[in-house]
């Protein structure tokens, strides 16, 4: 049986008086900085995590939902990364099959050129992942395709490639990672706003000062080693080293529209538009019981935590949609929008082109001894931390320990069960535990309102296991609810709300401000006449 006191956020926090000094300090706890905790964690190093609002509260909950080598990389000759990233690929559906699905796609082809520009370039994408395989590329003819993807245009097609590749959650995937790093007794706090990176006489950093943004209470941490995994705020934290630093990122924006299954009926291939006007991909995936559409690569000069999509993203995608399907959804069928922030090479120039920092990830350990590590992509997550850790190891004269992390179970992928209700599927293992808290009590198997298969014992584990503190931690990340659709997400907000208090012991006037600023919050998420026909619940 799991001990889920070692999960609660007050452990956590009496753990920081057990150590004089972490052999590890991680600053950021999306994709990228709960891997290094893990990884640094199991290979024995004291580790400490910090991230300044909930885990993957920014891009690593925003993503495309797909673990992929990456057919656009092959495409710009990227060998070495597509390799890579395949690899990688079927390590997380090994160490994380319950958060992880083998997914089939369909390329429509207008043309005999296209079948075979297409099918060449995804048969070497399959000879590329050797025994890593998961699926053959095959060529569809005209009504295979059609039979396949019933809502496609059938207007000069010649066929169709299928592939296959991986799909996920993303959030769901961070918090197991979160909860694994905790097994292998890493200290993770969320909701703790690094405000100073320390350094000694000689200009080396050797810690951090960070605020516990529930308690304001300030904490000064010693540490050997200081990660900086922030993403798109990694200058943020260069800066509290150097007020003389070159910028090294900025951001791009990547939008999705989420929409009804209906418009890809009982389909369980996902559509993947090779070429769009932007020169990206564009696709369009089942997920969840909906259909996820995306992505954009747009060019912005602010970093947002809650990065706003914008409305000619949004146009963009659905005119590229409407090009490819019969019945194409339009803004009134977007169900939610969100947008997410990847990291860009800085230039100093006035040129907007989207040129990623390094979708192979970049690794730097500054003359302070800080390490930075950005770039990369959910896929490669693992081998971003295992790269990090060696470095430092390497760099700072830490005693050398073996990479553990290759074959390392996730947690929630011990035990699976195929008879887990549906809304527990992405749980694993824990599924057991959230049924077991359903029947030790009527109300905690009762849903959270009779539009959703939720149930209160799901808010309850949430917050007893997963660390969730806030509405938007529980319906954003937790049941994914307000990235699905936020006009539902908004009706389960005062439940959710009601639960959260009695669980956290807080006020009427705490429950009362926590839906407010969800609803504050999920407007974000609606778009055009949906937004304004949301009522406010």
């Amino acid at each position: 049986m799991t001990d889920i006191s070692q999960f609660s956020r007050t452990t956590q926090i009496n753990r920081l008086s057990e150590t004089a000094e972490w052999d590890f300090i991680i600053i950021g706890g999306g994709a990228t900085g709960l891997g290094v905790a893990v990884d640094a964690a199991s290979r024995g190093f004291k580790t400490l995590l910090l991230e300044k609002t909930d885990f993957a509260k920014g891009t690593s909950s925003r993503s495309t939902k797909l673990v992929h080598g990456g057919v656009r990389y092959l495409a710009q000759g990227d060998i070495k990364l597509v390799y890579g990233a395949l690899k990688e690929r079927w390590r997380i559906f090994k160490n994380a099959p319950h958060v992880s699905r083998t997914q089939s796609f369909i390329i429509p082809c207008y043309s005999f050129f296209e079948k075979w520009k297409y099918l060449i370039g995804l048969k070497l994408y399959d000879w590329l992942a050797g025994k890593y395989s998961i699926g053959r590329s095959i060529f569809l003819s005209k009504n295979e395709t059609s039979k396949h993807l019933t809502n496609l245009k059938k207007q000069k097609l010649y066929g169709g490639v299928r592939y296959f590749d991986g799909q996920f959650d993303d959030a769901r995937l961070a918090v197991n990672l979160a909860q694994t790093a905790i097994e292998q007794q890493a200290c993770l706090l969320n909701y703790a706003s690094v405000t100073a990176v320390l350094t000694n006489a000689h200009g080396q950093v050797d810690g951090v000062a960070f605020v516990d943004l529930e308690t304001d209470r300030v904490y000064q941490i010693s540490g050997r080693v200081i990660v900086n995994a922030t993403g798109i705020f990694v200058d943020d934290i260069l800066s509290m080293t150097s007020s003389k630093h070159s910028p090294l990122a900025r951001p791009s924006q990547g939008t999705h529209v989420v929409v009804d299954r209906s418009f890809l009926p009982e389909a369980q291939d996902a559509l993947m538009i090779p070429k769009t006007s932007d020169g990206r991909v564009l696709f369009g995936v089942p997920w969840h019981n909906y259909l996820v559409l995306g992505t954009t690569d747009t060019a912005i000069n602010e970093k947002l935590e809650e990065p706003i999509p914008l409305e000619q993203e949004i146009d963009f995608i659905l005119s590229t949609a409407a090009d490819y399907l019969e019945n194409a959804p339009t803004k009134a069928d977007v169900l939610s929008t969100f947008s997410g922030l990847r990291p860009l090479a800085a230039n100093s120039g006035t040129s907007q082109k989207t040129k990623e920092i390094s979708r192979d990830h970049k690794l730097i350990i500054h003359e302070s001894k800080l390490v930075t590590i950005t770039g990369g992509k959910w896929t490669t997550y693992r081998k971003m931390a295992e790269d990090t850790v060696n470095s430092s190891i390497q760099a700072l004269n830490l005693p050398w320990a073996d990479c553990k992390t290759m074959t390392l179970s996730i947690h929630g992928s011990e035990t699976t069960s195929s008879s887990n209700p549906e809304r527990l599927a992405n749980y694993g293992g824990d599924a057991a535990h959230i049924i077991a808290l359903e029947q030790s009590n009527p109300n905690f198997a009762k849903r959270i309102i009779p539009q959703l298969p939720h149930s209160v014992a799901q808010v309850i584990w949430a917050v007893r296991a997963e660390m969730a503190r806030t509405v938007e931690d529980i319906l954003a990340r937790r049941l994914r609810l307000l990235f699905l659709n936020a006009t539902l997400a908004l009706a389960a907000a005062p439940a959710v709300a009601r639960i959260l208090a009695n669980e956290l012991q807080r006020d009427a006037d705490w429950e009362t401000e926590q839906v407010r600023a969800f609803e504050a919050l999920a407007q974000g998420y609606l778009i055009g006449d949906v937004k304004n026909q949301a009522t406010t619940f």
